[in-house]
């Protein structure tokens, strides 16, 4: 039946719509600062520290070029209280940083040898024809994608951004299970 007191608690109090506004608007902003974060720390592993990142290096850093603008645009409708719209965004989010975590596992993987990685940056480097090979051998510069450039405490910078990326994955769902 359709009594008052049924439909009363059917429709979400201000201060739960609230709640779940603060939620996924923190959620966005965690997700877009860190992924931004990420993001300037390989920039200055690259410019200024001078590692030169591999093909697979280049990879992990997509979702969270595409991650970035998406939290935004969750961090805006949540803001204007659409619920739905933010949720979708950030649970967009979810999967982008998903997708960045799995491709850092697999990367770490690949420097650890607990497989092997794609022929491009893995193994023997170029595949040099005739003419002149001393100077295709001064000029070919191969980075590797099964040799980590860097490791603090064991990792690499791979098995960090899979601990990033595993926890931003979180944080995105967390906003996107927000419920009033």
């Amino acid at each position: 039946m359709n009594t008052p007191a049924a439909t009363a608690s059917a429709v979400p109090s201000p201060a739960a719509r609230r709640a779940v506004r603060n939620r996924q608007v923190t959620a966005a902003l965690v997700v877009a600062f860190a992924s931004a974060g990420a993001l300037a720390g390989a920039w200055y592993f690259q410019l200024v520290v001078g590692l030169a990142p591999c093909p697979l290096c280049l990879e992990q850093r997509i979702p969270y070029y595409i991650a970035v603008p998406v939290a935004l645009v969750a961090l805006l409708v949540a803001a204007l209280g659409k619920e739905g719209p933010a949720r979708v965004a950030l649970a967009l989010c979810g999967m982008l940083m998903a997708l960045g975590a799995f491709l850092a596992v697999y990367h770490a993987g690949v420097e650890w040898a607990w497989w092997a990685g794609p022929e491009t940056c893995s193994g023997a480097g170029p595949a040099l024809g005739g003419g002149n090979l001393l100077g295709q051998l001064q000029t070919a510069r191969v980075v590797r994608c099964d040799e980590a450039a860097w490791r603090l405490f064991g990792l690499s910078l791979a098995g960090y951004n899979a601990f990033i990326a595993s926890a931003l994955v979180v944080v995105a769902m967390w906003g996107a299970s927000a419920k009033a």
